[in-house]
C-alpha cells in the first residue's frame, strides 16, 4: 500500500509500505478516505534528524472498516469511522475518567507497527474504545466538518470543559489557531453569553465570528464554515 513517510527536515515521501493487517484480536482494519495534516505534522517536518528507517505520519483520519479481530464488538466491517489522534482500551482508570489519552494500554499511531493516517489504510489496535462508527456515508458533504472530530474538535471542546464554560460565562479563547477555532464553537454549543477570540490572523478572527454566528443557525452554512477550520 502506499503512505506518506518522513525521513527528516523537510523530507517527505509517498511510497509502497507494507499492508496494514491483523494482528491482534482487538484489532481493526481501516480503509481510510479522509485524512488531515495536523500542526503538531509540522514539528518534525521542521526539526526532525534524519532517520534511514523513516516515520509514519499522520494521525488525524476517517475510513471503512475492511476487517475486525476476533474480540471486537462494538464496530464492524463496512461501518464508517472516525479515529481520534490516539488510540485507547476505553475501560481504564484513565479512559473511564475521560483522559484517553494517559490510557494504560493506549499509544500512538505511527509508532512501532501501528500505522500512520496518511495511508491508504491503518491497523487500529483497541478498536472497540477508539473508533467511533459515522451515521452517514463516505461520499457525504460533512465529510470535510467530519475530520475536525479527530483532533482540534475534541480538543477544543475539552478545553471548554475544563474551564467550566456554561451558561452566561465570558470566556476568552487564546490562539485563533484550529483548536482556539474549535474552543469558540465549543464554548458556544455550551452557553456561554460572550466569547473573546486573541489572535493576529484577521481571516481566523473572521472565520472563529463566523462559527460563533452559525451555531446560532440552522440553514446548512454551519458546516461549510467550520470544515474550514484545517486549512
Amino acid at each position: 500500500m502506499r503512505a506518506t513517510v518522513m525521513y527528516g527536515a523537510g523530507e517527505v515521501r509517498v511510497e509502497d509500505v507494507p499492508d496494514a493487517r491483523l494482528i491482534e484480536p482487538t484489532d481493526a482494519l481501516v480503509r481510510v478516505t479522509r485524512a488531515a495534516i495536523c500542526g503538531s505534522d509540522l514539528w518534525p517536518y521542521k526539526s526532525m534528524p534524519h532517520d534511514d528507517a523513516g516515520r509514519r505520519m499522520g494521525h488525524e483520519f476517517i475510513g471503512v472498516v475492511d476487517a475486525v479481530g476476533s474480540d471486537v464488538a462494538t464496530i464492524k466491517t463496512g461501518d464508517l469511522v472516525v479515529s481520534p489522534f490516539l488510540w485507547s482500551d476505553g475501560s481504564c482508570v484513565f479512559c473511564r475518567e475521560g483522559l484517553q489519552s494517559e490510557c494504560l494500554h493506549g499509544g500512538r499511531y505511527g509508532l512501532a507497527d501501528v500505522d500512520g493516517g496518511q495511508g491508504e489504510a491503518v491497523r487500529v489496535p483497541q478498536a472497540d474504545g477508539t473508533l467511533v462508527a459515522l451515521p452517514v456515508g463516505e461520499d457525504d458533504a460533512l465529510m470535510p466538518s467530519l475530520l475536525a472530530l479527530t483532533d482540534v474538535m475534541g480538543t477544543g471542546h475539552h478545553a471548554a470543559l475544563a474551564a467550566q464554560v456554561g451558561p452566561g460565562k465570558i470566556v476568552a479563547v487564546v490562539g485563533d489557531g484550529a483548536v482556539g477555532l474549535c474552543g469558540v464553537i465549543a464554548s458556544k454549543r455550551l452557553g456561554a453569553e460572550r466569547i473573546i477570540l486573541r489572535g493576529s490572523n484577521p481571516e481566523r478572527i473572521a472565520l472563529g465570528q463566523e462559527c460563533r454566528v452559525l451555531e446560532e443557525r440552522d440553514d446548512g452554512r454551519r458546516a461549510g464554515a467550520c470544515s474550514r477550520i484545517h486549512q
